[in-house]
């Protein structure tokens, strides 16, 4: 059993350091979400607002949080798939 955890342990892969790219490609997939969040849900501005909506078009914070979330996941998915093939 303890060779077995050992195994899986030393499977881990490296991980990709942080980096002002890294930043920059989360921040543009994140921007990407919530453009595309803006056109695509049905109630954007459905309560609580936020404080400031008009910077983020009038969306409330279901949905500014919905596309955030949805920007992350794809940032994650761009990060891990740049890095792989040495872009980043």
């Amino acid at each position: 059993m303890l060779n077995v955890s050992l195994s899986l342990l030393a499977a881990v892969p490296t991980t990709l350091e942080w980096s002002p790219k890294v930043g920059a490609v989360m921040i543009a997939c994140n921007v990407l979400a919530i453009a595309i969040g803006k056109y695509s849900i049905k109630y954007p501005s459905a309560a609580p607002a936020l404080p400031s909506p008009a910077l983020f078009g009038g969306m409330g914070f279901p949905a500014l949080l919905a596309t955030t979330s949805f920007g992350h996941i794809l940032g994650l998915g761009t990060i891990l798939g740049l890095s792989y093939l040495g872009a980043l």
